[in-house]
C-alpha cells in the first residue's frame, strides 16, 4: 500500500515537471519566432523603401541607381544573381529569402516599374546585419537554461505539494493496509482533515463499525449454533450407544443402528469443521496428503442410500496412491457432497468415478444445470431433497483450501472434477 501511494506521489511531482517542461517549450518557441520575425520584417521594410526609391529613380530617369545601402544590388534579371543566389532561386523561385554558402544570407524584392519597362530583381546580402542568428546558441542556451530552472523550481514545488496532499492519504492507507477483522481501529476519522480524504475516512470509520457489529453478531451465532448442534447429536450418540447394549436387537436393526452411529459421528465432524470455517479460525492449510481411495469408498457406501430402485451403476476406477493435501474431514465433506449430488440427481444409467490428467472426475448421466447458479446457496436441482446447500458448501470449501473444482457438462451428463497429486 505504502508502495502504491509513493507512485501517486511521483505521478504528481512528474506532473508538474512535464507541465512547466511544455509551457517553457512553447514560450522558447514563441521567443524564437518572435526574434525571427523581428529580425526579418526589418529587412523587409528596408528592402521596400529602398525598392520605392528605386522605383521612383527608374521611373524619373529610365535607368536604375544603385542603392544607398552598401549590402544590396539591383539585377536586371536572375541571370545576374550570384551563383549560390541563382542555384537557389532557379530550385524554388517563389521564394523570397534564401541561405547562401559560406554563411551568405539574402532577401529578394521584385521591381515592377510601371508602363513597359523591363522589370528587376532588388537583393540584399544581409550576413553582415543578421543579429538574431550569429546569437543562436547564446540564445537557445539562455533558453535551455532558464526552462531548465522552471522544471526544477516546478518539481520542488509538486515535491512539495505532493507530500503535503498525500501525507493524510498515507496515513489513511497504513490504517487500512493494518486492518484485520479482530483488529478494527475506531473513531480513526477525526484525525483527517474536512475534505475528500476526510469523507472517505468518515465512510471507512462508518464501515469498520458495521463490520465489528457484523462479526460480533457472527461469533455470538457461531457460538449459540455450536451448542446448539451439538446438544442433539450428543443425545443421538447417547441413545445409539444405550441401544447398542439391548440384547433383543436384530441384526438388520444392528446394522441400521451402525450407519446411524457412523452418520451422527460424520455428522457431528461436519458441523465442527463448518463451524470452524464460519469462524474463520485457522483450520490446517498445510495438512499432509490423505488418501483419496479409502474415503471415497466409506463415501460411496453411506450415499449408496440414494441409489435404492433406482437402475445405475456406479464404478470407481481411482488407484491407491492418489492423495489430496486438506484435514480429513474437509475430504470427507467434499466427496460426500459431490458423490451424493451425483447419486441423487441420476435417475437411470451410470456413475463413473476416475482419475485422469491429475484430476479426480465424478461423472454422472444427469443433465448439467448452470455452474454459476448451483453453487449459490438453496440453489436445488429438479428432484432434489435436500437444501440446496451441498455445492455451495463445497464450492466455499474449494475456495479456503485451493482447490480448483469445475462442474462442466452437458444437457446429457455431468462432470464434476478437482486436481488431486
Amino acid at each position: 500500500m505504502t508502495t502504491r501511494v509513493h507512485r501517486l506521489r511521483n505521478r504528481l511531482m512528474l506532473a508538474f515537471a512535464v507541465f512547466a517542461l511544455a509551457v517553457a517549450s512553447l514560450f522558447g518557441l514563441y521567443v524564437a519566432v518572435f526574434v525571427y520575425s523581428v529580425e526579418d520584417r526589418f529587412f523587409d521594410a528596408m528592402l521596400e523603401q529602398e525598392a520605392q526609391q528605386q522605383l521612383d529613380q527608374r521611373a524619373a530617369g529610365g535607368i536604375w541607381s544603385s542603392p544607398r545601402n552598401a549590402f544590396m544590388t539591383v539585377h536586371e534579371s536572375s541571370a545576374t544573381f550570384p551563383a549560390d543566389l541563382k542555384a537557389a532561386f532557379d530550385a524554388e523561385p517563389w521564394r523570397h529569402e534564401f541561405a547562401g554558402t559560406q554563411g551568405r544570407h539574402y532577401h529578394l524584392r521584385a521591381l515592377q516599374p510601371g508602363g513597359a519597362g523591363t522589370p528587376g530583381w532588388l537583393v540584399a546580402e544581409v550576413s553582415q546585419q543578421l543579429v538574431v542568428r550569429p546569437m543562436r546558441r547564446q540564445i537557445l542556451g539562455l533558453l535551455a537554461w532558464s526552462g531548465l530552472a522552471v522544471v526544477v523550481v516546478a518539481v520542488l514545488a509538486g515535491a512539495w505539494l505532493a507530500r503535503r496532499t498525500t501525507r493524510p492519504l498515507s496515513r489513511l492507507a497504513a490504517l487500512v493496509d493494518g486492518m484485520a477483522p479482530d483488529r478494527l481501529p475506531v473513531g480513526f476519522a477525526r484525525d483527517f482533515p474536512d475534505d475528500e480524504i476526510g469523507v472517505l475516512a468518515r465512510g471507512l470509520d462508518n464501515l469498520t463499525g458495521r463490520v465489528r457489529a457484523f462479526v460480533a453478531r457472527e461469533h455470538a451465532f457461531t457460538r449459540d449454533a455450536s451448542h446448539e448442534l451439538r446438544t442433539p447429536l450428543a443425545v443421538i450418540r447417547s441413545a445409539t450407544e444405550q441401544l447398542a447394549n439391548e440384547p433383543g436387537l436384530s441384526v438388520a436393526g444392528r446394522l441400521q443402528l451402525a450407519h446411524v452411529q457412523h452418520s451422527a459421528r460424520q455428522l457431528e465432524q461436519t458441523v465442527i469443521t463448518l463451524l470452524t470455517l464460519a469462524r474463520e479460525e485457522s483450520v490446517e492449510q498445510d495438512a499432509r496428503p490423505l488418501a483419496v481411495l479409502p474415503v471415497l469408498e466409506q463415501v460411496v457406501v453411506e450415499q449408496a442410500a440414494l441409489l435404492e430402485g433406482k437402475p445405475v451403476k456406479v464404478r470407481v476406477d481411482v488407484p491407491g496412491d492418489v492423495r489430496l493435501a486438506v484435514p480429513g474431514p474437509v475430504l470427507h465433506m467434499l466427496l460426500a457432497n459431490l458423490v451424493g449430488n451425483a447419486f441423487a440427481h441420476t435417475r437411470e444409467g451410470a456413475v463413473h468415478i476416475d482419475v485422469a490428467a491429475g484430476r479426480l472426475r465424478i461423472r454422472n448421466t444427469a443433465p448439467a444445470g448452470d455452474p454459476d447458479t448451483i453453487v449459490r446457496p438453496f440453489a436445488k436441482g429438479e428432484g432434489s431433497a435436500g437444501f440446496g446447500l451441498g455445492l455451495a458448501i463445497v464450492h466455499r470449501l474449494c475456495d479456503r483450501f485451493a482447490i480448483d473444482l469445475r462442474i462442466e457438462g452437458t444437457e446429457h451428463a455431468t462432470v464434476a472434477s478437482f486436481s488431486v497429486r
